[in-house]
C-alpha cells in the first residue's frame, strides 16, 4: 500500500510521490530562540521527526532541514526587556533548544540554518523579486506586492477581498497596499542591522524560510513543507508567494500542518501561568510519557494537555517496560516456567502469526497519513497477545522464540515512533537495593511484617517496585 498524505494545499489525501524518488526533501519551521522551548514546540518537533523516521523505515532517503529564527521583533524586545545583548540571548536559547532536543530523543536536522547566517542570500533573493516586479522599495523598506501574485491565498483558501478585512497600514509603514508584507525592514535606532542595497536593516520573517529551504535542500520545489496550523496564514502563504514568484515553480508538493496544543482546555500563556516548558516536564516524567501522549492524537488534530493524562501515559509506558523485563527474566531462567499443555493456549506458530498481523496493521496505519493512534494500538495489541502467553499459565519454553520475536518487533516499531525502551536507572545503587531486599526478608522471617512493608513502600516512593515470586525470591524493577 502506498503512503497517503493529507495535503493542506489541495485539502485532500493524496498518494505520496516525491519529486525524485527515493529521495525526499523536507523543510519544517523551527523555533524562534527568545525563551525556553515549551511542550507545544515539543509536539511539532516530535511529530515531524516521526514523519522523517517513518519515511526512512519505508526506504526513502530523507534530507531534513529545520530552521532557527535568531533575529526578529520578539528577540529584540526580549533582549531589551532583560537588558542583555540580543546575541547573548540567542546563544543561550539555542543551547537550551539543543539540550531539549537531546533529552527528548529527537534528531537534529541534516541542516538547522540560522537566519542571521544567511542574510546575503536573502538580500539576493529580494533583489531578484524586485527585478521581476514582485517587490518594491520605499524608504529603506522592501515589500512584496501581493496583488502581482495572482494565486495568493491558495494555501489558506482566502480570497484577496477576504484578507483585506481587518488589515491596515501602520503609521510607520509606507507600503502601497494593506496586504503587502515586508521582505526587508530598515533598521531602527539601537537595533541589530546588516548592510543591503536599501540601507541598513534586517530581513522580514517570511523570507528566511523561502531562502533557506531552497538553499539547503538544493531544490526549487520541496517534497514536504511542514509546520504548525497557526503558520498557514500569513507565514506559509507568504513563503509560497515569494518562492513561486521567483522561480515560477510550485514551492512545495505537499503541505503538512500540525494541530495546536492547549493546556487544560486553555491556550498556553506564560503570563497566566498556563505554560509548561520541555525542561519543566522532563523534571517530572520521562520523555516517553510525553511522546505516547502526542501519539494518541493524529498529528493534524488539536490536543489538550493535562497532568492526569500524563499519569495514564506513564502507566502505558510502564506496561511496555514490564513486558520487556518479564521476558528478559524468563529468558534468563530467573522466573520459572509454568504448567504446560493447557487447552485454548496459542501455539508458538499462532503467536508469531498474530504478531506479524499486528506489525502489518502498524504499517498500514502509518501509511495512512501517519495515523499514530492506530499504530500505537497495534503496538499494544502485540503486548497484549504476548502477555497472554508470558504471564498466563500456558507459557512454555517453546514460546520463547516467538516471544523474543515479539520483543524485537516492539523495539522496532517503538524505534519508528521515537520511543526509547532502555532500562531506567534506579534512584538507589543496586547493591543498596539488594541490601534492603535482604533486610526486608529477614524482617518477614521474624514476622515483623509492618516493618517489612515499610521498606517496600519506601522503595516504591523511589519508583523501585518489589515483586515476590515463587520460591521466596524477591525481584525488583524501576517503575516509569
Amino acid at each position: 500500500m502506498p503512503i497517503q498524505l493529507y495535503n493542506s494545499l489541495t485539502r485532500k489525501k493524496e498518494e505520496f510521490a516525491p519529486v525524485n524518488p527515493p529521495e525526499v526533501n523536507i523543510y519544517t519551521c523551527g523555533v524562534t530562540v527568545y525563551d525556553e522551548s515549551h511542550i507545544g514546540h515539543a509536539r511539532s518537533l516530535f511529530c515531524f521527526d516521526l514523519v522523517r523516521r517513518y519515511l526512512r523505515f519505508r526506504g526513502y532517503g530523507v534530507r531534513f532541514v529545520r530552521n532557527i529564527t535568531d533575529i526578529d521583533d520578539k528577540i529584540i524586545n526580549r533582549a531589551n526587556e532583560l537588558k542583555t545583548d540580543w546575541k547573548d540571548l540567542v546563544r543561550k536559547y539555542i543551547a537550551r533548544y539543543y539540550e531539549d532536543l537531546e533529552c527528548l530523543g529527537i534528531e537534529k536536522g541534516d541542516f538547522e540554518p540560522r537566519a542571521t547566517e544567511n542574510i546575503p542570500d536573502m538580500v539576493k533573493y529580494i533583489e531578484s523579486l524586485i527585478n521581476k516586479g514582485f517587490a518594491y522599495e520605499v524608504g529603506g523598506d522592501v515589500y512584496f506586492n501581493v496583488r502581482k501574485f495572482s494565486s495568493y491565498g491558495q494555501l489558506s483558501g482566502q480570497g484577496i477581498d477576504a484578507m483585506e478585512t481587518g488589515t491596515r497600514i501602520e503609521a510607520n509603514e509606507q507600503k502601497r497596499d494593506h496586504l503587502d508584507f515586508a521582505l526587508w525592514k530598515s533598521s531602527k535606532e539601537n537595533e541589530p542591522s546588516w548592510d543591503s542595497p536599501w540601507g541598513k536593516g534586517r530581513p522580514g520573517w517570511h523570507i528566511e524560510c523561502s531562502v533557506m529551504s531552497q538553499k539547503f535542500l538544493k531544490t526549487d520545489t520541496l517534497d514536504i513543507h511542514a509546520g504548525g496550523r497557526d503558520l498557514i496564514f500569513p507565514h506559509h502563504e507568504n513563503e509560497i508567494a515569494q518562492a513561486e514568484a521567483l522561480t515560477g515553480k510550485p514551492f512545495a508538493k505537499y503541505w503538512l500542518h500540525g494541530g495546536l496544543l492547549t493546556i487544560d482546555g486553555q491556550k498556553m500563556a506564560k503570563s497566566s501561568g498556563n505554560f509548561v516548558t520541555i525542561r519543566n516536564f522532563l523534571g517530572k516524567y520521562p520523555a516517553g510519557v510525553l511522546k505516547l501522549f502526542f501519539l494518541q492524537t493524529h498529528y493534524s488534530q488539536p490536543i489538550d494537555f493535562t497532568w492526569a493524562a500524563m499519569e495514564e501515559k506513564r502507566s502505558a509506558l510502564d506496561r511496555i517496560m514490564i513486558f520487556l523485563k518479564t521476558l528478559e527474566r524468563r529468558e534468563k531462567g530467573i522466573e520459572p516456567f509454568t504448567r504446560t499443555n493447557l487447552k485454548n493456549i496459542l501455539s508458538p506458530v499462532e503467536l508469531k502469526n498474530i504478531i506479524n498481523d499486528f506489525r502489518q496493521d502498524f504499517i498500514d496505519a502509518m501509511d495512512d497519513d501517519f495515523n499514530s493512534p492506530q499504530a500505537v494500538g497495534a503496538l499494544f495489541e502485540i503486548i497484549t497477545a504476548s502477555n497472554k502467553i508470558l504471564c498466563d499459565r500456558g507459557f512454555t519454553e517453546a514460546h520463547l522464540e516467538p516471544l523474543s520475536y515479539a520483543r524485537d518487533v516492539v523495539l522496532e516499531l517503538g524505534g519508528i515512533l521515537g520511543l526509547d525502551f532502555s532500562p531506567l536507572k534506579p534512584a538507589l545503587a543496586e547493591d543498596e537495593i539488594d541490601k534492603l531486599i535482604s533486610l526486608r526478608q529477614d524482617l518477614k522471617n521474624q514476622k515483623k511484617f509492618d516493618e517489612a512493608d515499610r521498606i517496600k513502600k519506601e522503595l516504591l516512593e523511589k519508583n523501585i517496585v518489589l515483586e515476590d515470586i515463587k520460591g521466596g525470591k524477591t525481584l525488583w524493577r524501576v517503575k516509569v
